[in-house]
């Protein structure tokens, strides 16, 4: 499978260490990390600069794949990444990370599918729901690594 550049979306405080090894794995294009200096700039600079740094480094992405922690769902950046995507016609998919053990955490609770809170439609109106995976507590990383590029592929054919 050819490798497909996403976007990650994911809650930055609480899951910034799960999130890397899923970007270590090296089975899609990832978007590149944004260190925490430079996010703590960009939030500085107000509500229209995160909109337009989302914007553009959303921008040529073909999927956005949303990494579902404990607060997720409640992040208002996540949020805007969501409907942002879909109004974009993106690929849209969620993983729940919570059984992937952060080197300084362990794992977490498993966080409220953040897709809940919309009512997506496609092009002829019907409701529809982007898939959402929940890797096995006993393989967490190995699973999302072995069926990562798949996910990813059947998220962007949904939206055709």
């Amino acid at each position: 499978m050819a490798r497909v550049p996403v976007f990650y979306s994911f809650h930055f405080d609480n899951d910034v260490m799960r999130v890397q090894q899923i970007r270590q794995m090296g089975m899609i294009d990832g978007d590149e990390p944004v260190s925490k200096n430079e996010w703590e700039t960009v939030k500085r600079s107000g509500s229209g600069a995160i909109e337009r740094w989302i914007d553009a480094n959303m921008n040529y992405k073909r999927c956005v794949v949303v990494l579902i922690g404990t607060d997720t769902h409640a992040r208002p950046w996540v949020q805007y990444e969501i409907k942002k995507a879909w109004a974009d016609n993106r690929g849209l998919l969620g993983i729940h990370i919570h059984n992937l053990r952060c080197p300084n955490q362990g794992t977490c609770s498993k966080g409220t599918n953040p897709f809940d809170q919309f009512d997506f439609r496609d092009a002829n109106g019907r409701s529809v729901v982007p898939p959402v995976y929940d890797p096995p507590a006993h393989d967490a990383y190995n699973h999302i690594k072995n069926n990562l590029a798949a996910w990813v592929e059947d998220a962007i054919a949904r939206r055709r």
